[in-house]
């Protein structure tokens, strides 16, 4: 595995975003580290004329993709394993080809039992059904509620897991080339829903709620103001999310996505 510098030429980010449209589920975060929109890292086979990639977004997921050979395997085998311990936090890898997943039982296989470092589970891929949105949206009644244009303030303030400063590089990328909205309950910052990736097509939401405001249905209502929003300026809304994460699961399915895809999921602990 050979870590691409920052200043990779045109033609290999163009061969790159090749490959990464010839995956079947949603590559967006990928995207986003290949066209340095946000500050991630990319592995590759060969430097002057890559087939295999490894491409790691800052929020901690990754995505494995190309052809397998075996001194890139060699080299995936160690990272995976994190035997040098760089690695200082659990990462989310998501493969394709399917043969990818083959390699990655061998290396149980050839250790003979489980490794630690490996969990499998799985990823659901949403596709937005915007008549069944439409059809079942729910109007706010709660006077409580105010929602607003998430600025710098937010950006810095909101704390928890699935927030923008783990998307985006800093607050005034976001607020110059993202969008996002802050739900304010009783005048206390309670939820914000936003883009974890933005383009002219897509916008992939992310969306947190402060635990002391969770089960009051908040983050239904700022997720449905981006929503609008998406649908305001001709975006397709995109939702992720692991099948474990029955909160997210449950709220993709009540904002009118539908699964569309799952794929295996490997959680790289350290």
């Amino acid at each position: 595995m050979k870590l691409l510098n920052n200043h990779y030429p045109e033609n290999l980010k163009v061969r790159i975003i090749e490959q990464l449209n010839s995956v079947p589920f949603n590559t967006l975060f990928a995207q986003n580290v290949v066209n340095k929109k946000i500050n991630g890292e990319i592995f590759v086979d060969n430097i002057d004329l890559p087939q295999t990639f490894y491409i790691l977004h800052p929020y901690g997921m990754s995505l494995l993709s190309g052809k397998n050979n075996n001194e890139f395997n060699s080299s995936l085998i160690e990272y995976i394993l994190n035997h040098d311990g760089k690695r200082k936090k659990v990462e989310w890898m998501q493969a394709y080809p399917e043969s990818w997943h083959t390699t990655l039982k061998k290396i149980e296989q050839d250790n003979n039992k489980p490794i630690p470092a490996i969990e499998i589970d799985v990823r659901v891929n949403f596709k937005f059904n915007r008549v069944k949105y439409l059809e079942t949206k729910q109007k706010n009644i709660d006077k409580n509620i105010t929602i607003v244009r998430t600025g710098k303030d937010d950006f810095e303030n909101i704390e928890g897991i699935v927030i923008p400063k783990y998307f985006w590089n800093n607050a005034d990328d976001f607020v110059k080339n993202g969008i996002g909205y802050s739900l304010y309950y009783q005048d206390s910052l309670a939820a914000i829903a936003f883009s974890s990736v933005i383009d002219n097509k897509y916008l992939e939401l992310g969306i947190e709620t402060l635990e002391q405001f969770r089960n009051k249905k908040l983050a239904y209502e700022v997720c449905a103001t981006l929503i609008d929003y998406c649908l305001a300026m001709g975006l397709e809304p995109v939702w992720a999310c692991r099948k474990t994460n029955t909160a997210s699961y449950k709220l993709a399915e009540k904002l009118g996505f539908e699964e569309s895809l799952t794929t295996p999921y490997y959680k790289l602990n350290y």
